[in-house]
């Protein structure tokens, strides 16, 4: 299998720790791409030409980091990554709301990159309402963050792992403390600790 990546994505991370979770990581071939100048390849897997993006060992190929994630726990001959029974939707409402903080995060950083004059100040807030808001029912349900990893683990964890690269000077501990403490222990999982982003970058 082949995996388009970019190693600052935090969606790609989500995949790249559950490759390491289920031991699938040596089956992989990793292909490192520059969105802005994307691969002729990638485009033609994918027409979003998104990253991550997943090319089985039968050509298809899959895209959007939850199907990917779905496809390698298929793959997994541990416990399941994407358990069954109300598991199941623990864990896919965790995922949820982890990627949706992701998507107003990105979102608002990439709205932040736009040239003076053209970047809109009350768009960049409405993302950080979303986030926050995101964040708080985290807290909340901090306790849910329990049992064995899940998909819904992964996705939480690195959401707040982009939080801590990408919006270092906006601390967000001392708001949620129990989410704090939860991540303290999840990020010292080797899967965590090795796709730690490079920093600097897009």
């Amino acid at each position: 299998m082949k995996l388009f990546f970019t190693p600052r994505s935090p969606y790609v991370r989500k995949v790249r720790v559950t490759l390491i979770e289920t031991g699938l990581s040596k089956s992989i071939e990793f292909i490192q791409v520059d969105l802005e100048n994307p691969l002729p390849e990638l485009a033609r897997q994918n027409p979003l030409g998104k990253v991550p993006t997943l090319i089985r060992d039968d050509g298809m190929a899959l895209f959007d980091s939850p199907v990917v994630c779905e496809y390698l726990d298929s793959l997994n001959k541990g416990p399941k990554l994407y358990p069954s029974g109300e598991a199941r939707w623990a864990a896919l409402h965790q995922l949820a709301l982890a990627d949706g903080i992701l998507d107003a995060l990105t979102t608002r950083r990439h709205e932040a990159r736009r040239p003076d004059g053209e970047r809109s100040s009350d768009y960049m807030q409405r993302q950080k309402v979303k986030s926050d808001r995101g964040l708080a029912a985290l807290e909340r349900e901090a306790n849910r963050l329990v049992g064995p990893i899940t998909i819904g683990h992964i996705a939480v964890g690195c959401c707040l792992g982009y939080l801590d690269f990408r919006f270092a000077k906006e601390p967000w501990r001392s708001d949620h403390p129990r989410l704090a403490g939860w991540f303290e222990e999840f990020a010292k999982r080797p899967s965590m600790v090795e796709t730690t982003p490079p920093s600097g970058g897009h």
